[in-house]
């Protein structure tokens, strides 16, 4: 049976406390098929608008959410207008659809900017107050790997529905929710060599432990390999892994990555479910493409995992693995690109006591991941 030791607890030393993920916001080409994507094959509700109808000129920004998890996609409509709004161009252009912000609830922006940049931290934007009829937002916001930033969002004084300048949607077309919960973890990847760096970064800009450690003999198969960190937060619901490439005999996921991506970025976020089958049936039923597997790694699973509550013919039909650490198993699947760009897809994960990130997969979804890519002609 294969177990998982986590790295041993370290006094938590968070330079300023963080509630949870506030949002993951999204420059894509055409917000509203992006939303619309999100909306049919993966469960999200449109709940919010910002654009021209709102007062903004230079951009539309679509507010999605299912349970706990909050999606913003927006697209420049005129990047002459303003400089933010040819950034957004500029970004597409360079990256493809992909993450800009993986943002932070806290409970004093202001502070945690200070603070932050105190410790070395690159402002991409000072402390900012926005008001309606609803309260006010306060906002900040720092630079990470790559294009990517955190802001940080201070919500204490606003009671409407994300922050000013969204107005309340309902549209007629909102299919049901699919069970995702919650953000688990959102991967990082970045250039070799600098996977360090960034750890170094959460460390001692955010008082971040290093939760684990795989090294290439870790995450590996017979062509290629890779190196990661998992960094978190002190109350563990920030957890930030950072992947960098390790030589292989070909090129890695990370390598693929990184080509197409145009540099470091958000490769995947794992969403949580409770209900993995039930979640991932729906998904695989609405269109969603998941990796697949060999039968093969059915056969030994019982003998490596134990005793697991799901019926493992089940789990082998939607490709579900299994894997599990001094606290318990878990199960995840990871669905294939969503972008045309070989770059950002996504985890379901569903907890059930294991703290960690299913080291006994790595080989089964690297090989995945290889025949993916050795049919782009990427391999």
């Amino acid at each position: 049976m294969h177990t998982e030791t986590l790295a041993t607890a370290q006094p938590t030393g968070d330079t300023f406390p963080i509630n949870g993920t506030d949002y993951i916001e999204f420059w894509v080409g055409n917000a509203k098929q992006a939303s619309h994507f999100y909306r049919a094959a993966m469960g999200f509700q449109l709940v919010g608008y910002r654009g021209p109808e709102t007062g903004v000129r230079d951009r539309a920004s679509y507010l999605l959410q299912q349970d706990k998890i909050r999606f913003v996609v927006t697209t420049p409509i005129r990047p002459d207008l303003s400089d933010e709004a040819r950034a957004i161009a500029d970004h597409i252009y360079r990256h493809g659809d992909g993450v800009r912000d993986l943002a932070l609830w806290v409970d004093d922006a202001r502070d945690a900017y200070a603070k932050a940049v105190e410790r070395g931290a690159v402002s991409a934007q000072e402390p900012r107050v926005t008001r309606d009829d609803d309260g006010e937002i306060v906002t900040a916001a720092i630079r990470t790997y790559g294009d990517t930033i955190h802001t940080l969002v201070e919500r204490r004084g606003y009671h409407g529905l994300f922050m000013p300048g969204f107005r309340p949607v309902r549209p007629h077309y909102q299919p049901g929710p699919v069970g995702l919960k919650y953000v688990d973890h959102c991967v990082g990847n970045v250039e070799l060599g600098k996977m360090n760096v960034w750890v170094q970064f959460y460390a001692d800009v955010m008082g971040f432990r290093n939760l684990l450690t795989f090294d290439d003999k870790d995450i590996s198969t017979e062509y290629s390999s890779l190196m990661s960190k998992v960094m978190a937060n002190g109350n563990d619901r920030i957890k930030f892994p950072i992947n960098e490439p390790a030589a292989g005999k070909k090129k890695s996921q990370i390598d693929e990555y990184l080509e197409f991506y145009q540099g470091p970025g958000v490769q995947h976020m794992a969403l949580a479910t409770d209900d993995i089958i039930g979640t991932v049936t729906a998904l695989r039923d609405r269109g969603v493409e998941f990796l697949s597997v060999p039968t093969s790694y059915y056969a030994e699973l019982q003998r490596r995992v134990g005793t697991i509550d799901e019926p493992v013919d089940v789990l082998a039909s939607l490709g579900i693995l299994v894997d599990r650490d001094p606290d318990g198993y878990l199960l995840q699947i990871f669905t294939r690109p969503v972008e045309d760009r070989p770059t950002v897809f996504y985890e379901i994960i569903q907890r059930k006591g294991a703290r960690s990130f299913g080291k006994g997969n790595f080989r089964a979804l690297f090989e995945a991941i290889e025949r993916e890519q050795a049919a782009r002609g990427n391999l």
